[in-house]
């Protein structure tokens, strides 16, 4: 079982993290029973990634600690012995009492999203007689616009990692195949380390995809791609190979090590090459994801195309790449238009 420790970056009431270990250590037996039956629920059931997991679990720990009185109950109110207590004035409260230690918008929307979650599933599985959480109000989140690269931009990142792997070291062709098949996809940095060989269809240049919830879909890829992807299987796995683990031996790309490839090593990699390109925005992998999804809107792709591609389980959130490609028409009218001034 995995813990939910080091998810939280807010800071503390005394300015410190919460210690989200300590918290689910001291738990009631039966809240960390049932929390124990909801991470499998999580897992198992609704097959979210592990990232997601953890996320809805150290917010769940903060709520559970702060009903129980966890590591010390709030001033002003008694520690709740058990769930039963958990109705929606202690989820305004814990909302409250988060906001006043300084959490975001973006944070205490997400905090509720998670709460709601969670009642939810207790109030079927028994565990509550209500569900507080479908009452719960929270503020929206800021809906800010990511940055993106310019097409030219983009090219220059793929024209300087191109130059490295010409060179024909492994490690300098994976990344030039990971960077072009990022763009040119537009998946998660945790679908495109979860790929297999066999997830790779050359014949008709798409690759298969698992997205989040288990959800499958076919997302094509151009030739540039091709290319970099035919050159890291033919002149870079291969020696990489040499040291692959069992569990690593379907990868499709592989760490120096022979693991399978880390998404940290793949933030490194997008970040040293977005960096490398004078006046582009610092980016990871999420940012080339944006980048993809605004140059496709920006070619003529229709938004229900988009959503298809980038896995979006509902059509708002790809909403969001049209707000920014509006801006950037904005910012050339402006430039650009004798009269826009």
């Amino acid at each position: 079982m995995s813990s939910a420790n080091g998810h939280d970056r807010g800071q503390g009431r005394a300015g410190r993290r919460p210690d989200l270990r300590a918290i689910r250590a001291g738990l009631p037996a039966e809240t960390a029973g049932l929390l124990v039956d909801y991470e499998r629920h999580l897992r198992l059931e609704r097959g979210l990634s592990e990232h997601t997991v953890r996320a809805y679990l150290g917010d769940l720990v903060l709520l559970l600690g702060f009903l129980h009185g966890v590591p010390e109950p709030r001033p002003g109110r008694e520690a709740v012995p058990t769930l039963a207590g958990l109705e929606v004035g202690v989820l305004r409260a814990w909302l409250a009492d988060q906001r006043a230690t300084g959490a975001s918008r973006t944070t205490l929307a997400r905090r509720a999203a998670a709460a709601r979650t969670f009642t939810a599933w207790a109030r079927r599985t028994g565990a509550l007689a209500t569900d507080p959480g479908a009452r719960l109000v929270a503020p929206r989140p800021h809906r800010t616009l990511p940055g993106v690269l310019r097409a030219d931009q983009a090219g220059e990142v793929m024209r300087a990692s191109g130059a490295g792997a010409a060179q024909l070291d492994a490690p300098a062709v994976r990344d030039h195949a990971v960077l072009e098949l990022l763009y040119a996809t537009g998946v998660r940095v945790s679908e495109l380390c979860g790929l297999d060989l066999d997830d790779l269809d050359f014949e008709r240049r798409v690759v298969r995809v698992l997205g989040k919830g288990g959800k499958e879909r076919m997302v094509p890829f151009g030739v540039p791609a091709e290319r970099a992807l035919r050159t890291w299987l033919t002149e870079g796995r291969p020696v990489l190979a040499e040291a692959a683990t069992k569990q690593a031996s379907a990868a499709l790309f592989l760490g120096v090590r022979g693991g399978r490839l880390d998404p940290r090593t793949v933030r490194r990699v997008v970040h040293d090459a977005v960096d490398s390109v004078p006046g582009a925005t610092e980016m990871g992998p999420h940012g080339l994801r944006h980048t993809a999804a605004t140059h496709l809107l920006e070619g003529g792709a229709d938004l229900r195309s988009v959503q298809e591609l980038l896995g979006h389980a509902t059509l708002a959130t790809t909403q969001l790449y049209t707000h920014v490609t509006v801006e950037r028409l904005k910012a050339i009218h402006d430039q650009a238009h004798p009269r826009a001034r």
